[in-house]
């Protein structure tokens, strides 16, 4: 129990050995784009016609509900990142706040989110690029394209993805941000496209009825969840992504003032951004014509005669998912490095190349581990698990922030969120409700994901804890 409990030393938090310290390259630029990245990709092209389909028109609500959710564990990142500017996000905040065993069953569930997100979207990019492909008359044979679940061998084009971010990774931190920031502004672009040319077409009798399978989570008669809040337990896949940002604490320049920028601006710009094109997506077509599309936007546009404005949505998909995958893929190898050079995963993993200034062996490692996720696994069936690890951990942050205010009240906090007492709380139980919306199978995988964490970290992780050792990580 007493190793269950051992917290790190905040004063001491940033303070690492030679060979396993992070380089600072990035400004609030990059994180704001690194955040935006990660949040407007594949939730905004696919998850608005699975939303209404939940929903219906009332997945504007749902949108709101995930929202005004994330924006509280937001501000919650935003005061402890800034006070803590150490890489590892939920799980470094945890271990110097809640202990060593919350800290390591938040990071076990980080590992679960980033490795399902960067696999599934790596997955999504394959069958955007095979499509594209084969309409420029360019066939990619099935054993290539996709897994063995889907009557394949390995899905070839989601591996060289995953292996082709990896190594813009490894080349280096501020190159692989600058590249992200470009890709960014090509897909708000589109975005902004689809909202002008749908929103004249906004007709009132689209959102009617609208809120068809109600507000709590129930069963339909299908057999699939519905309500605002089963559509809201799904679309918070959309607007997670800036605790990637958090991820980079250790590599910016001046992340006292840096992070909450980024942290903060990226997530009020996603939310403009998807309420937006959720309204003109349920006022220019009724919810059911598109609900099932796994291209909703890109059909909407064909349907109201732009074919080109279609093209363009479509391409941007394509150039969306990777900056998805880039902001993911770091976050992942962050948490993974970090939980390394605290000896609770393998400490040669943690070394930073002199050179490059970069974590190149766990970077390998994330992609070899990505990589075969998304080359054979079936991803379609467990992808919701990603939300229950995502929501643990923004649990995990805010209820650090809040016991920090009871613990250490006079410790300087350069960002202080406002009304902590209210936003902590709403982001805990907003938390807490979506994770009771996901679906029971999800919960059950969760659980058992967990389980499995918890005999890592007895058998393991324990035992070679720098903590333990009377080292400081």
């Amino acid at each position: 129990m007493q190793a269950w409990l051992r917290r790190k030393n905040i004063d001491l938090i940033t303070v690492h050995e030679e060979g396993r310290r992070l380089v600072p390259t990035l400004g609030w630029p990059h994180l704001v784009a690194l955040g935006i990245g990660a949040i407007v990709g594949t939730g905004i092209y696919t998850l608005i016609g699975v939303g209404a389909n939940l929903a219906g028109p009332a997945v504007l609500l749902s949108f709101l509900v995930a929202g005004v959710v994330c924006a509280c564990a937001a501000l919650a990142y935003a005061e402890m990142s800034t006070m803590m500017p150490a890489a590892g996000s939920a799980y470094t905040y945890s271990y110097a706040v809640l202990g060593e065993g919350i800290a390591w069953i938040v990071g076990w569930s980080l590992i679960l989110e980033y490795s399902l997100v960067v696999s599934a979207v790596a997955v999504g990019w394959s069958g955007s690029v095979v499509e594209f492909l084969t309409g420029i008359g360019v066939t990619v044979p099935q054993a290539i394209a996709v897994g063995p679940h889907a009557g394949g061998v390995v899905n070839l084009p989601a591996v060289l993805i995953t292996f082709a971010v990896a190594g813009l990774l490894v080349v280096g931190t501020k190159e692989s941000a600058t590249l992200n920031a470009v890709l960014v502004v090509v897909k708000v672009v589109a975005l902004a496209v689809f909202v002008a040319i749908a929103l004249p077409h906004f007709d009132a009798a689209n959102l009617e009825p609208f809120m068809p399978h109600g507000f709590a989570k129930s069963m339909g008669g299908d057999g699939v969840e519905r309500g605002v809040m089963a559509a809201a337990a799904i679309i918070f896949f959309a607007f997670y992504g800036f605790d990637a940002i958090s991820t980079a604490a250790e590599e910016t320049r001046n992340p006292k003032r840096d992070l909450s920028i980024g942290i903060i601006g990226s997530m009020v710009g996603c939310t403009v951004i998807y309420l937006l094109v959720a309204l003109a997506a349920v006022g220019a077509m009724h919810y059911t014509l598109f609900a099932q599309s796994p291209a909703p936007l890109a059909l909407i546009m064909r349907e109201l005669g732009q074919g080109t404005a279609s093209g363009i949505v479509s391409g941007a998909a394509v150039v969306a998912l990777p900056t998805v995958l880039l902001a993911f893929f770091y976050g992942q190898s962050r948490v993974f490095f970090v939980m390394s050079r605290d000896g609770l995963l393998p400490r040669a993993l943690s070394k930073v190349d002199a050179r490059r200034g970069t974590p190149v062996m766990i970077t390998l490692f994330t992609a070899v581990l990505v990589a075969a996720l998304a080359g054979v696994a079936r991803l379609d069936e467990i992808a919701a698990l990603a939300n229950a690890g995502t929501l643990a951990a923004f649990t995990a942050v805010a209820l650090c922030m809040l016991v920090l205010r009871v613990r250490d009240p006079q410790r300087p906090r350069v960002f202080r969120a406002p009304l902590a007492w209210v936003i902590g709380p709403i982001a805990i139980l907003g938390c807490t409700y979506l994770f009771w919306s996901l679906p029971q199978r999800t919960q059950l995988w969760f659980l058992a994901w967990n389980v499995f964490g918890v005999l890592v970290y007895l058998l393991y992780a324990r035992r070679n804890s720098v903590l333990g050792r009377g080292g400081d990580a």
